[in-house]
């Protein structure tokens, strides 16, 4: 019988405890488990796709994109988050996870730290495992915010901290208070902050605020998935100093070439496009998040309001998470976020009005 031989460093990580649930359920089962809007791609968008295959851009692009999207994206960076950045700056990829691949392969070397909320989105201290770095967590506050103070303790002699805001799986929005002080700081002692932004447009009470405002040594990572309902088209962007850019290229041009080419032309018009949708897809999340806060607190569930994306992290215990499963309410355990995640789940609103109301209603049930 032949001896199956894995790197040690892929036996060394789990599979996405999101991933497993993604199909999970029965045919009357409630999926609040994936991270995924459920609205259309806009058409605008779609046809532009369309077009560009029609036209025969069908080929390898630049390594680092289109120039025209490099250009679009640019300029919203400029236009929304008030950071001047050149098409040299950017590199567009095959979504959010694609960059932050790429950071960690580029800036990670063997033994390194990396510190990321705890908890925190599950690719963190997974990419950061598999470049050879050590994952760590930063706890949160009572409120599931980052422990500034807390943070600066750990930041010291660390290579990366990511900051993630708003927030998976929390749906927290730091302040713009909090955001200078921990990269200030980060940069200060030679640590490298690396800004997941990809909820940036969904935000309820606070304005998101970037953190490349406030260091030069920041890498803004975001993607089209979110924003756009783009999820299926696998296209997003790292944005940073010169020098990294020129290094994460290197790893991209192995791994990955380019992003698709229709996808980067979709990526296009979503930017330089209509944004209405985007308003529209943010002001139905946030009457979503009310219903089904109102629902899970109306029940005794306590915990705070979210601010941002479009999750609510609810700590229920172990027993009652494990029954909402079996009666076809799909949420994730917190465990999947990080050690500091026990008892907790979470419960995504990227689905139906109608949908959230009937979850609340069948974790009452069990409730009784």
């Amino acid at each position: 019988m032949t001896t199956r031989r894995y790197a040690r460093r892929v036996l060394g990580v789990e599979a996405s405890g999101i991933r497993k649930l993604f199909d999970a359920g029965g045919p009357d089962a409630i999926n609040l488990g994936i991270g995924q809007p459920d609205f259309d791609t806009p058409d605008h968008i779609k046809e532009a796709a369309i077009r560009s295959i029609r036209e025969g851009k069908t080929g390898y692009t630049a390594n680092a994109g289109i120039i025209e999207l490099r250009d679009a994206i640019c300029e919203k960076l400029q236009r929304e988050n008030t950071l001047p950045y050149t098409p040299e700056h950017i590199i567009v990829t095959a979504g959010g996870s694609e960059a932050l691949h790429l950071v960690m392969q580029t800036l990670v070397d063997t033994g390194d730290r990396v510190l990321f909320a705890d908890p925190g989105f599950v690719a963190y201290p997974t990419l950061a495992t598999l470049a050879g770095g050590r994952p760590e967590g930063l706890a949160l506050d009572a409120t599931l915010h980052i422990d500034v103070e807390a943070a600066k303790e750990q930041m010291d002699g660390a290579r990366l901290f990511i900051l993630n805001t708003p927030a998976n799986p929390t749906g927290m929005v730091e302040s713009e208070a909090s955001i200078r002080a921990l990269v200030e700081y980060a940069n200060d002692r030679g640590v490298t902050v690396v800004s997941d932004e990809v909820y940036e447009h969904f935000t309820y009470e606070k304005e998101h605020c970037s953190a490349a405002r406030y260091g030069e040594d920041v890498i803004t990572i975001n993607a089209a998935s979110k924003t756009y309902a783009m999820t299926g088209w696998r296209v997003g962007f790292l944005a940073g100093p010169t020098e990294y850019v020129d290094q994460c290229m290197k790893v991209h041009q192995y791994c990955q070439a380019c992003a698709t080419a229709a996808s980067q032309y979709a990526a296009l018009a979503a930017y330089t496009g209509d944004q209405t949708p985007v308003a529209a897809m943010r002001d139905e999340y946030r009457a979503r998040r009310d219903i089904l806060y109102d629902g899970l607190t109306g029940i005794g569930l306590e915990f705070p309001r979210p601010e941002g994306a479009f999750y609510m992290f609810v700590p229920m215990g172990r027993t009652l998470i494990q029954q909402a499963i079996e009666k076809g309410v799909v949420i994730v355990p917190g465990e999947a976020f990080g050690r500091n995640a026990a008892g907790y789940a979470r419960f995504s609103y990227a689905t139906s009005r109608e949908n959230l109301v009937r979850a609340v209603e069948r974790l009452e049930r069990l409730m009784e």
